[in-house]
C-alpha cells in the first residue's frame, strides 16, 4: 500500500487541519463504508462516504453522508436549490472526481464543486472519510472537514432501506 500522500492529505496540509491516517486492507467485491468502518475500527456511522450527484438546475455536487445511511435526493434537491436530483453513473465519477469508486473525496477533488454534508456529522468529535484512494481514510474533526471542504450542511440522509 502507498504510504504517500494524496491530494486530499496535502490539502489539509495546506489549510492546517490537525488529523490522523487510517490504513486498511482493500477487498475489490466490498467497498462499503460498513466494511470500512470495521477496518479502521470505527462505527459506520462515523466513517463517511462521498457521493456524486447531479442537479437540474446547479449542476454536479458532492454528497456526504455517513455509512450507515442513505442520500435523500429529495432532501439534497432542497438544500442545493434543485428541483430534481440523481447520483452520477460509476462511469462518469473519475472523469468528474479524478477519484475512483471506494477512493472519492471532497477533498482536492478535479474541480470545486458544490458540498453538501448531513447534519448528522455534528454529533461527532472525528469523523473518517476517504483520503483519496482506496485503502486510506483521514480521521478529523467534522467541524474541519466542512470548513476544509466549504460545504453546506443540510438533512440529507435517511435511513437505508
Amino acid at each position: 500500500m502507498a504510504a504517500g500522500k494524496t491530494n486530499a492529505v496535502r490539502a489539509l496540509d495546506k489549510l492546517g487541519v490537525a488529523y490522523r491516517l487510517a490504513e486498511y486492507q482493500v477487498d475489490e467485491s466490498d467497498l462499503s463504508a460498513e466494511t470500512v468502518a470495521a477496518k479502521v475500527g470505527m462505527p459506520p456511522e462515523q466513517v463517511w462516504k462521498t457521493l456524486v450527484a447531479r442537479g437540474d438546475r446547479h449542476g454536479v455536487c458532492l454528497a456526504v453522508v455517513a455509512g450507515n445511511q442513505a442520500l435523500d435526493l429529495k432532501a439534497l434537491a432542497r438544500l442545493s436549490g434543485d428541483r430534481k436530483v440523481d447520483t452520477v453513473a460509476l462511469k462518469e465519477v473519475q472523469p468528474l472526481t479524478g477519484y475512483v469508486r471506494g477512493g472519492v473525496t471532497a477533498l482536492a477533488c478535479k474541480k470545486d464543486y458544490p458540498v453538501y454534508v448531513d447534519e448528522l456529522v455534528q454529533l461527532w468529535d472525528e469523523i473518517a472519510v476517504s483520503a483519496g484512494m482506496r485503502g486510506m481514510q483521514i480521521i478529523l474533526a467534522p467541524a474541519d472537514y466542512v470548513r476544509a471542504v466549504a460545504a453546506t450542511v443540510g438533512p440529507i440522509a435517511k435511513d437505508k432501506e
